[in-house]
């Protein structure tokens, strides 16, 4: 089978070029396309269910919200194993997938699941579903340079302007926020009020939430104008909250002031993010899609960055305290100098040991050729261009040369003992030689 295809390839040289051409050409296209990463992508094919349920104990987490989610999620279709996480207020379950099951088709599956559980969880706890991003998807953090701003301010501007904007990018699977703390109106009860007044906690958190709406109404028409009405409920202001009136005795209305104090001030924090030392701040973290390609969308988030600054208030601009990208730069560098040595050295000494350009060309050759199908490959199987995959190819160089090498030696060794036939013949006297 090899001596025919050797064979075809001597008598169809034309052939075997347009061949090779064509595999470096879609080697070219291949290697534009692939995927490029620092670091290869090994973590687990999971699926993260978050609950939050704040102010409970662990125990209570592990009891009332783990247990009985894992134990509905026991059954899904390829899974490995399900791993669960309580803390203070906070349930993370790990569900692990089969290796070779899409990631989607993973997250729908506990999604279904997902819906009929609510029915045994405690009321107002509602799971939900992690970003699909994977255990290497942070790519890119940044915090806000904001001096003399308030970290409430922040926070709010980081939460309602810049992480929408950010998680439109193509390949952005969630814009996590850190840092700042969260502005919230805070009532501060005084005990003693409230038994005066014979009223509880209950009736107090009762009057606020009830103050605190909107109510549609119907369209009025007059004069052959209509006119939407509608009832304006929600709360603006410490002043609003302080008059809200709880509960009226004798005729007189007990009032949110009456019974405690209302203050602006932040949600309760679990800790905090410092920045080289110098205090506070705020920040979010660029979290990757599963399956896309890191340096494009790194370059995308930075172009998104400079069009988001434009809106920003005054004096508030973006520090990069931590990019992939310029990690991905140096290795991929790195890499591609590596291979350049390698091809020139390998060049030189098959020149210099064989000292026949033509066999030397032949052998140097293959290497740009294979090492541009090899790309071919790696987008096949889904594989990215990091630091492993193209360190593999540059360890394959020599294997390429020396298989070149050991082809071109039997070829000069078949035809030296050919040629020695040959005048062997021309010596006896036979003159049908060719």
């Amino acid at each position: 089978m090899v001596e025919k295809i050797i064979s075809f390839s001597l008598r169809n040289r034309f052939i075997v070029l347009l061949f090779a051409s064509g595999f470096f050409g879609w080697g070219l296209y291949s290697l534009n396309k692939s995927k490029v990463d620092a670091i290869p992508d090994l973590s687990e094919n999971q699926v993260i269910v978050f609950t939050e349920w704040m102010g409970r104990s662990p125990q209570i987490i592990e009891d009332q919200i783990s247990y009985p989610i894992v134990t509905n999620l026991q059954g899904l279709p390829k899974v490995n194993y399900v791993r669960a996480n309580s803390m203070f207020g906070m349930s993370f379950i790990y569900i692990i997938f089969e290796d070779d099951v899409d990631i989607y088709w993973a997250r729908s599956r506990v999604l279904e699941r997902l819906n009929s559980i609510e029915r045994v969880l405690p009321e107002g706890v509602r799971p939900s579903l992690g970003p699909d991003g994977t255990g290497i998807g942070h790519i890119l953090w940044y915090t806000l340079d904001a001096p003399g701003m308030d970290l409430g301010e922040q926070r709010a501007v980081q939460d309602w302007y810049i992480k929408f904007a950010l998680q439109n990018v193509k390949g952005v699977s969630e814009i996590a926020s850190f840092g700042g703390f969260q502005k919230q109106y805070q009532i501060s009860i005084d005990p003693n009020r409230l038994t005066y007044y014979k009223l509880t906690i209950q009736d107090v958190m009762k009057a606020v939430k009830s103050n605190n709406n909107e109510a549609g109404g119907r369209k009025f028409e007059m004069s052959g104008i209509g006119y939407i009405i509608k009832t304006d409920g929600y709360l603006k202001s410490i002043e609003e909250i302080e008059n809200l009136a709880i509960r009226t005795q004798n005729s007189i209305p007990i009032k949110v002031r009456d019974i405690g104090t209302v203050q602006m001030s932040g949600e309760s924090r679990l800790g905090i993010f410092d920045y080289d030392g110098q205090g506070e701040v705020v920040g979010g973290i660029v979290v990757l899609r599963y399956g896309e390609n890191a340096d494009e969308v790194i370059r995308k988030v930075k172009s998104k960055m400079t069009e988001v600054a434009k809106g920003l208030p005054k004096g508030m601009k973006f520090n990069i305290v931590y990019d992939r990208g310029e990690l991905i730069a140096a290795s991929i560098s790195s890499i591609k100098t590596t291979l350049m040595e390698e091809m020139i050295v390998v060049s030189l000494i098959v020149i210099v040991f064989l000292f026949h350009w033509r066999s030397a060309v032949s052998i140097i050759i293959q290497i740009p050729i294979t090492i541009a199908a090899s790309f071919i490959l790696l987008n096949a199987f889904d594989i990215s261009s990091n630091i492993m995959s193209l360190t593999g190819i540059a360890l394959a160089i020599g294997v390429i040369v020396d298989n070149g090498i050991i082809m071109a030696e039997n070829s000069y060794k078949n035809l030296a003992i050919r040629q020695a036939e040959l005048n062997e013949q021309r010596k006896g006297g036979n003159t049908d030689v060719e």
